[in-house]
């Protein structure tokens, strides 16, 4: 914008469309060579030797997890399930309780509702 001639002009948008695209095309190769680079064999030697550890430390998060739903089954208040979840490290600990917290607050809707209707139809 600061020369007057068109020509010009036009010849430094078009230099800037092409680095933009050559900029854009040596993103997409970086971004393809990381998505497809093979794994070291190394590793994977590694995932099968520790296997059984990682299975078993799985099949205990999964009981704990089982414990920790039946826990909140019992829980009726929104505000003690909302202390759990702060108080909550693990992800999917915090999933749990957020389900647990979406799935009563539906039942307090819904009880809402049907008492709304009882009235309505008095």
């Amino acid at each position: 914008e600061a020369t007057l001639d068109l020509a010009e002009r036009r010849r430094i948008r078009s230099a800037i469309r092409e680095l933009q695209r050559q900029e854009l095309e040596r993103d997409e190769e970086a971004l393809a060579s990381k998505r497809f680079r093979p794994e070291h064999g190394s590793h994977r030697q590694d995932d099968k030797e520790n296997w059984p550890q990682s299975q078993h430390l799985e099949e205990e998060q999964q009981a704990a997890l089982a414990a920790l739903s039946q826990q909140l089954e019992t829980i009726t208040s929104v505000e003690e399930l909302t202390k759990l979840l702060r108080a909550a490290g693990e992800y999917e600990e915090r999933k749990v309780i957020r389900a647990a917290i979406r799935k009563l607050r539906a039942e307090e809707i819904e009880a809402a509702t049907l008492a709304g209707n009882v009235q309505s139809s008095r």
